[in-house]
């Protein structure tokens, strides 16, 4: 592969997997994306424990196609945690891998909780009429 695909695909990655992120974070926040944020927080946590089982728990294919870009950009010592990566890159801030990694789950399980509360509390708009 070349490295100007392999530095686009690092370049992707890094606002992709950002975004994803963030919208897992945040997106229950404005009321018509909230069943795209459950769905999102689920696809998370079915990566992260469901394919956990074969491949350790917090398994994201998306840090694993993004590890293979880095490491093919010849990066080694990658961190083990894609939000920990994230912090360094982007924001030039070290923290202790256990930290970020409790960090980040009770995050996400933070926004699980508040997305499937307003996901069920919320009642439907009914479809409007001309």
């Amino acid at each position: 592969m070349s490295g100007n695909l392999l530095y686009a695909l690092d370049l992707f990655f890094v606002v992709f997997h950002t975004a994803w992120i963030l919208f897992s974070l945040l997106g229950w926040i404005p009321r018509r994306t909230r069943r795209a944020n459950l769905v999102v927080l689920l696809l998370t946590a079915a990566s992260w424990l469901g394919l956990g089982l074969f491949f350790g728990i917090g398994y994201c294919p998306l840090t694993d196609w993004h590890w293979q870009v880095l490491r093919a950009l010849g990066q080694r010592d990658l961190p083990r945690s894609y939000t920990q990566y994230l912090l360094i890159r982007l924001l030039g801030i070290r923290l202790d891998a256990g930290t970020v990694d409790l960090l980040t789950a009770a995050s996400a399980a933070a926004a699980l909780v508040v997305s499937v509360w307003l996901n069920i509390r919320t009642p439907r708009r009914p479809p409007r009429t001309a």
